[in-house]
């Protein structure tokens, strides 16, 4: 079928990458290009013995515009699939304007000086991709991603309308540490430790961070406390669902994980701020991550799974409804397969979907398109196929 260049090597991108190895009638040929050659270099000669793929790899600084226009014009892939960090976005998206190459990506652009989710900086290149005659899929993981393909499917086959979107993720894992996080650890604490949001009528309504906690059951985890968080998704579903008047995003926490969070905001350890050091400038956030467990070396000792999905409310012919989509992982399940916790395969898997549908031709529309503007029903069928089969439930426990 083609080619695809992946850029990123950390616990997500191995993942996709291990994917499109067993997906090697549309992968053809993959690269792998990080800052640390060393990495994708390690990967390829895991994998390269097991697959039809051809593995090629690479250094690339991704905020480098030049350098990434030159890899890519070098190897011609079909469609770039960013698996770096948010903050490259921009940068990845220039590239394959620059090079009218295809992207695809799992979280949306957000500034290093400030975490500010939002599509506004993405969604300023609709023309320009339009023009250019290729399309940037923007969030294809699970959370953006799956729940917006989750949220397409359920409009286009039990709704009329949607007006209210409970988004759900649970996370019943155990790693056995004190403290640790499930991904990049600079990522994951700017998001819990911001303010929380939910969309209400066509306006975000802010909470404090961890205000709203609800309690729930889920499905093969138990009940878990889960707090109302910011999440990018709200944003793009609000517009592209119709009906919608409110949306909300829970996560499941455990007690220690807030106790000690709390803990490393009180003491500083959590800012963005540049602090002066030893006659060095440090962020006390990137500092904090060096010293935390890498969000990679927890797959071997995670158990338990995870239970994502969405809770929908609205309308079929005249009517009140109500249905649940929802995915169970397991996360000892997902390390066995490709040496990952859950956490890096909900993601990674809808990665290699997206790119998929793009490089197929199922997904075809020049611009710029958050996943739920596609036809849901080809990457539905693909999560069934790929490792993230999706359970209904047409009469679930609400949250109130």
């Amino acid at each position: 079928m083609g080619k695809c260049m992946i850029i990123g090597c950390g616990g997500v991108a191995s993942v996709a990458i291990h994917k499109c190895c067993q997906n090697s009638e549309v992968f053809e040929g993959i690269m792998i290009a990080s800052r640390t050659k060393s990495k994708c270099d390690a990967l390829k000669e895991k994998l390269q013995p097991t697959t039809k793929t051809v593995i090629e790899t690479a250094q690339v600084n991704a905020d480098n515009v030049d350098e990434l226009i030159a890899l890519i014009e070098s190897y011609r892939p079909d469609v770039v699939l960013n698996l770096a960090l948010p903050y490259q976005d921009l940068t990845i998206m220039d590239a394959c304007l620059a090079t009218g190459t295809h992207y695809v990506d799992t979280a949306n652009y957000e500034p290093l000086d400030t975490a500010k989710f939002e599509y506004k900086w993405q969604w300023a290149y609709r023309e320009r991709f339009e023009k250019a005659g290729i399309t940037a899929l923007l969030g294809s993981g699970f959370d953006p991603g799956v729940t917006g393909v989750f949220s397409a499917y359920a409009m286009k086959h039990h709704f009329d309308e949607i007006n209210y979107i409970d988004i759900l993720d649970c996370n019943g894992g155990d790693h056995g540490y004190p403290f640790a996080t499930n991904f990049n650890p600079e990522i994951n604490i700017r998001e819990v430790s911001a303010k929380g949001s939910y969309i209400e009528n066509g306006k975000w309504i802010e909470t404090e961070p961890m205000e709203i906690k609800r309690v729930y059951n889920f499905k093969d985890v138990g009940e878990k406390d889960m707090y109302l968080l910011h999440h990018e998704e709200l944003e793009s579903l609000a517009l592209n669902i119709k009906g919608i008047k409110r949306i909300r995003f829970f996560m499941t926490f455990g007690q220690s994980y807030l106790t000690h969070l709390k803990c490393l905001e009180n003491v500083g350890m959590t800012s963005i701020e540049p602090i002066m050091y030893e006659g060095r400038e440090i962020v006390p956030l990137q500092f904090l991550k060096a010293v935390l467990p890498d969000p990679a070396s927890l797959g071997p000792r995670t158990v338990g799974k995870t239970n994502i999905g969405c809770i929908f409310r609205g309308k079929k012919d005249g009517n009140d409804k109500s249905y649940y989509l929802y995915n169970i992982c397991d996360h000892q399940e997902c390390y066995k397969e490709v040496g990952s916790q859950a956490i890096s395969y909900t993601t990674g898997v809808p990665a290699m979907i997206g790119a998929m549908m793009i490089m197929t031709g199922k997904w075809n529309k020049a611009g710029v398109y958050n996943i739920e503007e596609f036809d849901p029903d080809p990457f539905m069928e693909a999560l069934n196929k790929w490792g993230l089969p999706w359970e209904e439930d047409f009469d679930p426990v609400l949250v109130e």
